[in-house]
């Protein structure tokens, strides 16, 4: 039944029951708007002579979605990191057991990166290595500073900054030597 009732008209049909099909006016019509909307840079005037001559290369008509720029995370910045306290040293950790591993690798890097070095090597290459090397994990003594309390302090050193060393003492003790201030 349900293909009786939708099942298109015949012309002859058509006639009979007094409906008017789509006809070449419609149809026609039809046309002009889709190309219209299809080549929207294009004057009427050029639609008309590109119809004559050949095939009309129709653009995408559905607005184009914009695409989302994705967001790079940029980090926390420096006020971000302090308030955070990021970089500080919980007290509960600051044991000089807890970082004797630490520098048992600093060794180990350190032997790794003179291993290279043969005993005819010029002493300019050995001092370009040695002062690019990192530190952390390094047993270092403080032998000369503005401030006199640091003097003779021992320990590893744990952070190195701009201008702070944070050097972690036998006695479980976290000293900041800040470079050329006191």
């Amino acid at each position: 039944m349900k293909s009786v009732v939708y099942q298109a008209f015949s012309q002859k049909e058509a006639k009979e029951f007094d409906i008017e099909l789509p006809g070449a006016q419609q149809a026609e019509a039809f046309v002009r708007a889709f190309l219209k909307r299809s080549t929207p840079r294009m004057s009427q005037q050029a639609r008309e002579h590109q119809l004559q001559r050949k095939a009309v290369v129709l653009e995408y008509s559905t607005r184009r979605k914009r695409k989302e720029k994705k967001k790079k995370s940029k980090g926390l910045s420096a006020r971000q990191r302090r308030e955070l306290r990021l970089f500080d040293i919980k007290p509960e950790q600051q044991r000089y057991s807890l970082f004797l591993p630490l520098h048992e690798l600093w060794k180990q890097y350190i032997r790794d990166l003179c291993g290279g070095l043969k005993p005819d090597t010029q002493p300019q290459m050995i001092q370009a290595k040695l002062l690019k090397a990192d530190l952390h994990g390094a047993l270092v003594s403080v032998t000369k500073s503005k401030c006199p309390s640091y003097v003779g302090v021992t320990g590893i050193l744990l952070q190195e900054t701009k201008h702070v060393f944070k050097v972690l003492t036998k006695e479980d003790r976290l000293k900041a030597q800040i470079a050329d201030a006191c």
